[in-house]
Formats: structure tokens, C-alpha cells, sequence
């Protein structure tokens, strides 16, 4: 096999322009028309909910089943692991929700924004292996992207007031001095400004540059800074968080399992279930969007009661204890999600399928 070549995009130029670039472009084309609307400053209205919760948020959890349910091998080598995720998932749920909805709420919530953190990192170190980097400013990069996550987050629970949640009110516990949330911005732009020092002193010694390490950082904490600490509106969050959170993953996936399929196909290997849907991008959302719209139906007709028109049917009205039951169990993909993410794309042997996809060194 063939050594990895450096390069200075993750998938390509014009993809990772797309991906990252363009859903943070996206994020602020819609706070731009926010503006003009009167709606940047209220809640987020149902067409941004469908176009950013359900079409890219829930789509791109269920999108993690391409690289597990749709993977006869993958599936097989970690069997035991995927299972017990699953039902550990349900089980922790039901025993949180019986003894607190509001612990169950916000134990899922830290869980996401660990998550949501662990993603952005997870971009900067795989386009620094992509772009074949050496411990030689890791350290620095790391603390950035961190910052420009973490940062906005501090500036969050030492704020009362914000107009904003996770997923709903009181999930987060807003206990932090209030002098932490500046000083964690003064600390996000002191570390800003050395990254941008350290790469420029990278070009000026003809060091390769991570075109595509650099647009994540940036765009990272533009956007979780205007959605989190300059604006204060459920709009403002929900257009600067899940588009740039999802898309990107949603693009990971297709591209990676696209080339897993070519793979199997140009060594003559049977076809994984998944790798018809992944001839195109519209096939490869189209069973996504549609499970997604499933889940959100279960959601709101058992627990929300928000959008009948949207999803039709009567609102049903569980009993707590069936509610303790049903809540977690819709509540399943995302945990699985946000556990197993770490571990099917670390670059590591074991995720070779993954790893080859990417064109990484192990």
C-alpha cells in the first residue's frame, strides 16, 4: 500500500470549502436574514427547525449507522460493543428519567456539548495528520480549537439570562462567576492570536499549512461565539450550532462509505447493504431525512405537542411511567451517537476501513 501524501485538505479543496467552510457561510447568510426578518432576536421559526434540527441535526446521528449497521464486517467485529452501547444507552436512560426528567435532560445535554467539543477537535487532528504534521505545534492547535469551543461555553454558564438552551430550560447549571465568562474570551483571543502567529511563522519558513485545520478553527469560534455569547436569541444558537456541527458529518460519512463501497466493488468483495445508498448524495439522505422525521413524529406527539402540523395525529399523553420509558428509548440514537463517534473515527488499525477511506497514516 502506498504512503500517504501530504495535503493540505482533509477531502479536497473544493469539499472542505463546501463542508466547512460553506455551513459556516450558511450560518451567517441566516443570521444576516434573521436580521431583516425581526427573527434574530426570537425563537427559531418551524422552516429553520425543519431545515436545521430535522434535516441536518437528527439526519447526521442516524448517518453513524452507515459506518456500523451498513458495514457487514463492522457490524460483526464489534457486535458486542454496539449492542451493549444500545441497550447501556436505554437502560441509564430509564433509571435517569424515573428519578429526575430534568437530570435525565441535562446529563444528555453535557453529554452532547461533550460531544459537540470533542467534534471540532477531532476535525484539527485529522487534518493535521492529513496534512502529515508532527508534534511540532500540536499543543498550540489543540488549545485553540478547544478555546474556541470551551470558551463561549464558560462565557454561557456565568450568564444568567440567556434566552437559549440546549434542549430545554435549566439543562445547563448557570453557576459560574460572572467575571469567568470574559476572562475565558480574553484567553480564546490571546490563543487565537498566537495560532495565527505560529502559522505564519510556519509559511515565512515554508512549512506546509493545513488550509483546512485553520478554516476549522476560525469558523469554530466565529460561530460559537456570535451564537452563544454575541447573540442572544434561540435563532441566533440553533443556525450557528447545527449546521456547522452536522453537515460536516454528514459529508464524513458519505465520503468515507462511498469509498469503502468502491473498494469492495473494485476488489470484487460483496456489496455492504449500504452501498447502493451511497452512489449519491440523494440517496444517502433520503433514508436519513425519512427516519429522522419518524423519530421527531414520536417526539412531538408523545412528549413536545408542537408541531401538529407538521406531524399529524392526536398528542398523546403517556403515563410518567411509560414516559420513563419511551423518553429514553427515543432518546437511544443520540447517546449512541455521541459515544460511539470517538471511537469509529479514531485514527487507530482497528478503523483501518476508516482510516484507508480518509487517506490518513496510521
Amino acid at each position: 500500500m502506498e504512503s500517504p501524501s501530504r495535503s493540505a485538505f482533509l477531502f479536497g479543496r473544493a469539499t472542505d470549502l463546501a463542508l466547512f467552510g460553506g455551513s459556516a457561510l450558511l450560518a451567517m447568510g441566516l443570521l444576516a436574514a434573521g436580521r431583516l426578518t425581526g427573527d434574530l432576536n426570537g425563537d427559531a421559526p418551524l422552516w429553520v427547525w425543519m431545515l436545521g434540527v430535522l434535516g441536518v441535526d437528527v439526519a447526521h446521528v442516524w448517518s453513524t449507522a452507515y459506518r456500523v449497521a451498513a458495514s457487514p464486517a463492522e457490524l460483526s467485529r464489534r457486535k458486542t460493543l454496539y449492542v451493549s452501547v444500545l441497550a447501556l444507552s436505554w437502560v441509564g436512560g430509564v433509571l435517569l428519567y424515573a428519578g429526575s426528567p430534568l437530570l435525565f435532560w441535562r446529563v444528555l445535554a453535557y453529554l452532547a456539548v461533550f460531544h459537540f467539543v470533542r467534534q471540532q477537535y477531532g476535525w484539527v487532528s485529522l487534518a493535521r495528520k492529513r496534512n502529515l504534521e508532527g508534534e511540532a505545534g500540536r499543543l498550540l492547535d489543540t488549545l485553540t480549537i478547544y478555546a474556541a469551543t470551551l470558551a463561549p461555553l464558560v462565557f454561557w454558564h456565568a450568564s444568567p439570562g440567556r434566552r437559549f438552551h440546549w434542549f430545554l430550560a435549566g439543562d445547563f447549571v448557570i453557576a459560574l462567576p460572572k467575571a469567568a465568562g470574559p476572562l475565558a474570551m480574553a484567553i480564546l483571543a490571546g490563543l487565537l492570536t498566537a495560532y495565527g502567529v505560529k502559522e505564519a511563522l510556519r509559511a515565512r519558513r515554508g512549512l506546509p499549512l493545513s488550509f483546512t485545520k485553520s478554516l476549522v478553527v476560525v469558523t469554530t469560534a466565529l460561530t460559537w461565539t456570535l451564537g452563544i455569547v454575541v447573540f442572544n436569541s434561540d435563532y441566533a444558537f440553533t443556525v450557528t450550532n447545527v449546521f456547522v456541527h452536522g453537515i460536516p458529518y454528514l459529508g464524513l460519512v458519505y465520503l468515507t462509505s462511498r469509498k469503502s463501497a468502491e473498494k469492495r466493488l473494485e476488489q470484487g468483495e460483496p456489496p455492504a447493504p449500504g452501498d447502493r445508498l451511497v452512489t449519491s448524495a440523494g440517496l444517502f439522505l433520503l433514508p436519513l431525512l425519512a427516519i429522522a422525521f419518524l423519530e421527531e413524529w414520536g417526539w412531538d406527539r408523545l412528549l413536545w405537542h408542537e408541531n401538529g402540523v407538521l406531524f399529524p395525529g392526536p398528542d398523546l399523553t403517556p403515563s410518567a411511567t411509560l414516559l420513563a420509558l419511551v423518553v429514553p428509548l427515543l432518546a437511544v440514537p443520540q447517546a449512541a451517537h455521541y459515544l460511539l463517534d470517538g471511537l469509529l473515527w479514531k485514527v487507530v488499525p482497528e478503523n483501518r476501513e476508516t482510516v484507508d477511506a480518509l487517506g490518513l497514516p496510521t
